[in-house]
């Protein structure tokens, strides 16, 4: 590339940089010098970034001392491997100094793992972020050879939602009828479209969503896996959006997308939702109860953002309700690609999520008003605790709470608002 297009583009990004006013992110920067950060676009990664270069400005660093560039520039599009030492050459002839490293969605360029690997071993430091899960992936991990701490980010916790909002969430202000009133309802917007921060405080949220959405699936999908199928992929988004909540097996996702978009071969239909999880459009949980096989043919999915999904439903508060909590787990727990510390159980009955390490079982039922209902609600955590250990039992419900006792100990019915709130 063109050394005095890459100046400019480099200055161009530092004005960028210094102009948003960001909102800071339950994230810490510690002193290791060399981090990936991975996550679906616009859930905040390159916020993240500014928000640490602005701290660095507020205490005295100078520009002469960081690089910072976006690759989603499309200036950059014949940016190639070859280019990444004319980076550190543009940098060097402008200031004359060694930079702290900020290099934004470089999963864009070929072979930057090797550039990342090279420059830690050369003692830089490198913050990186990317929004291809395959960034997660075993044979990243043993590229980077340890060089690299990995952090996964997501849209917005329910905590974050709220600071943005500047909803106080004391104990006092809880007592209040109007402070729970007003919480109550900023979980009722964040249930309905989610977490992306630069969602959170527009007055129309749906076309942001749609666009978003639009850029993933158009972009890291359809574009950069080359799929002609463009169809094919958009009627099992919308059949995944469907079956959220409930297990279902490669076979019936090829079945349902043969049945309407053409017949696909079973490979294919896999190959689909693999592209879907790693643009982290999907987040797969296994059934803890499962042989090996099984574990990864008969999964539940969910989607990276309740706004994103809500996009595809009308009415399905209860799948958004369930696939909150799931984000939240994740969010708590982390999702790797083998991710083996959240599940669900599936053994002639059903427990919505499992976390073995914590020993903690949790049902989501939006009401627990319909007698039926509660009955089959409880009776799976029931019996849970004959094959599991399980120190906590949860039914999270949208606003109803109580408990109840059997043989095992208690079952605790708390609103998902209050749970969140817990477990930040």
């Amino acid at each position: 590339m063109d050394k005095q297009l890459l100046k400019q583009i480099l200055r161009e990004n530092q004005q960028e940089v210094e102009r948003y006013e960001v909102f800071p992110r339950q994230f810490k920067f510690d002193d290791f010098p060399c981090r990936v950060l991975v996550g679906v676009r616009r859930a905040g990664k390159s916020y993240m970034l500014y928000h640490h270069i602005q701290q660095l400005l507020a205490e005295g660093r100078k520009w002469d001392e960081m690089l910072y560039l976006n690759f989603e520039d499309e200036r950059l599009e014949n940016f190639g491997t070859d280019d990444f030492n004319r980076l550190l050459e543009c940098h060097q002839e402008m200031y004359g100094k060694r930079p702290m490293l900020f290099l934004d969605e470089i999963q864009n360029i070929g072979w930057w793992y090797k550039f990342a690997r090279r420059v830690a071993d050369s003692k830089y430091t490198i913050f990186i972020t990317g929004s291809n899960a395959k960034m997660l992936s075993g044979e990243i991990n043993t590229t980077l050879g340890g060089r690299f701490l990995i952090a996964e980010v997501y849209p917005y916790s329910f905590r974050e939602f709220l600071d943005v909002h500047q909803v106080p969430t004391g104990e006092l202000d809880l007592l209040a009828t109007e402070g729970r009133a007003s919480l109550v309802r900023h979980f009722d917007e964040y249930l309905r479209y989610g977490g992306l921060p630069a969602a959170a405080l527009m007055p129309a949220k749906r076309d942001y969503l749609s666009s978003v959405y639009q850029k993933i699936y158009m972009g890291d999908i359809i574009a950069r896996n080359k799929i002609s199928n463009v169809a094919g992929i958009r009627v099992l988004v919308r059949k995944m959006a469907e079956s959220v909540s409930r297990p279902i097996s490669y076979n019936r996702i090829n079945n349902l997308l043969s049945s309407v978009g053409g017949k696909l071969s079973l490979a294919t239909t896999i190959k689909y939702v693999e592209y879907c999880e790693e643009a982290w459009l999907l987040l797969r949980l296994r059934n803890y109860a499962s042989a090996l096989a099984d574990k990864e043919s008969n999964c539940k999915y969910y989607f990276i953002d309740t706004g994103i999904l809500g996009l595809f439903l009308i009415d399905k508060d209860a799948m958004l309700l369930e696939n909150l909590v799931a984000l939240h787990l994740f969010r708590t727990y982390g999702h790797d690609i083998d991710n083996d510390r959240v599940y669900f159980y599936n053994d002639g009955y059903e427990v919505d999520f499992y976390i073995p390490e914590d020993e903690l079982a949790i049902q989501v039922c939006y009401s627990l008003r319909d007698e039926d209902t509660r009955k089959r609600e409880t009776e799976a955590l029931e019996k849970l605790p004959k094959r599991v250990p399980c120190k906590r039992r949860l039914i999270l419900t949208y606003d109803e709470e109580g408990t109840t006792t059997d043989k095992h100990g208690t079952i605790e019915m708390i609103p998902c608002w209050k749970w969140l709130m817990e477990k930040e």
